[in-house]
């Protein structure tokens, strides 16, 4: 009898016991680098998620400063001292993934539903390997801006860009028909993409293809007519635009913060290349990425705030109020998104752009390319030497990185 009553008793206790467990309320952090109205409306969606699941999951957040930002994921995060979330943009991934114990596989996670609800641009960042690592939240691509009273129509072809360019110039006065940082090789592969071109042929650095070499050749004929500028900068690039002294721009979302409100500008797909068949000139997207955190006790939990944060209603709170460019494709079927022309400037961009690559060798590209692209953008070597010389450096750099 004794025994009959322990079991009961036990059965009992266990049975207050574990659903008293999982209702337990779920806390989560997350670590984002979002500031001024991009905080704003981060923190809304996260309000907004606390409330629907009250009594469930907490999220609680972190700024963190940018510059320093992927150093503490880096360092804090494969120990268990970082966030369960963190936002961040596709770049690193590759390397955290190389490092272990950053990111957690989503593929578990995920069905045809929550993939198809994505622009395939930004789930393509998002994977790695045949693996995706996050979800897709926002993504930023350069496009053509340009000031409406000097361009009444935005050029559609390259061959019509550079009849408008060279009309309005004026060197002497100081206008230019077309400015950008054309020397900086982030701005450059939207022609080198466009050419066929790339970085890497599987994970085989390809910096000196022969496509490369024809789109700098082409740049070069750019430079050659006269209607940039000798040496762009981000402030000259910006003070030209604000005096009415460059009539069109490539450039991102970064840049519209940057314009006066006098200037009464527009927004336009990149042309077609006329010299390359008129294919598209084909910009990098960089991708915010929403990741679990490898070390997270609660991924669970973790992964329904990613679902939410990139899912329809979130999305439209960031792109409204937070000015951002979402991932989820369905948001830009709202009529408040569809009919705001920044918004969907970029939104149409994004068809033709190519994810940024997220090798962890991405990062020994840069110094090369960029030394190269200075180069030749000084006429002091011709693209193909200037590339042969950065693609030994990069098959150096990575050799030397594969050996630690």
């Amino acid at each position: 009898m004794r025994s009959y009553f322990f079991r009961v008793t036990l059965a009992l206790a266990l049975l207050l016991v574990f659903p008293l467990c999982a209702l337990a309320q779920k806390e989560i952090v997350v670590w984002h680098g979002y500031r001024g109205g991009e905080k704003e409306a981060f923190e809304k969606v996260v309000d907004n998620f606390n409330k629907a699941n009250a009594g469930k999951i907490k999220v609680t957040t972190l700024a963190v400063p940018y510059d320093a930002f992927a150093d503490k994921i880096t360092a804090a995060v494969p120990r268990g001292k970082g966030p369960d979330v963190f936002i961040f943009a596709q770049d690193r991934l590759g390397g955290w993934i190389a490092a272990g114990n950053t990111v957690e596989p989503l593929d578990f996670f995920l069905d045809p539903a929550i993939k198809g609800r994505y622009l395939k641009a930004t789930l393509d960042a998002m994977t790695y390997q045949g693996t995706i690592y996050g979800l897709p939240l926002n993504f930023k691509v350069i496009t053509l801006i340009y000031n409406k009273k000097l361009v009444p129509a935005p050029p559609k072809t390259t061959a019509e860009l550079e009849t408008m360019a060279k009309k309005f110039t004026n060197a002497q006065a100081g206008r230019f028909g077309l400015v950008y940082w054309y020397s900086d090789f982030y701005y450059h592969a939207a022609l080198m993409n466009g050419f066929g071109g790339g970085v890497f042929l599987g994970r085989k650095p390809t910096v000196n293809s022969a496509q490369n070499v024809a789109s700098l050749n082409y740049l070069l004929t750019w430079i050659n007519q006269g209607f940039m500028p000798a040496e762009p900068s981000t402030a000259l690039i910006t003070s030209l635009f604000n005096q009415g002294k460059a009539a069109m721009v490539f450039s991102g979302p970064w840049f519209l913060g940057e314009i006066d409100k006098g200037i009464e500008y527009g927004l336009a797909p990149l042309p077609t290349i006329s010299e390359a068949g008129n294919k598209p000139m084909r910009p990098w997207i960089t991708v915010e990425g929403v990741y679990v955190a490898a070390p997270s006790k609660n991924k669970d939990a973790a992964y329904e705030f990613a679902k939410y944060l990139t899912d329809v209603p979130a999305a439209k709170v960031m792109a409204l109020e937070g000015r951002q460019t979402p991932a989820n494709k369905g948001v830009y079927a709202d009529p408040a998104v569809a009919n705001d022309p920044i918004l969907k400037a970029f939104r149409q961009q994004v068809d033709v752009a190519v994810p940024m690559p997220n090798l962890p060798e991405m990062s020994m590209v840069w110094s090369p390319v960029t030394t190269a692209m200075n180069v030749i953008a000084k006429k002091a070597a011709t693209p193909k030497a200037a590339m042969d010389q950065a693609q030994k450096e990069v098959v150096e750099r990575i050799n030397n990185l594969l050996k630690k």
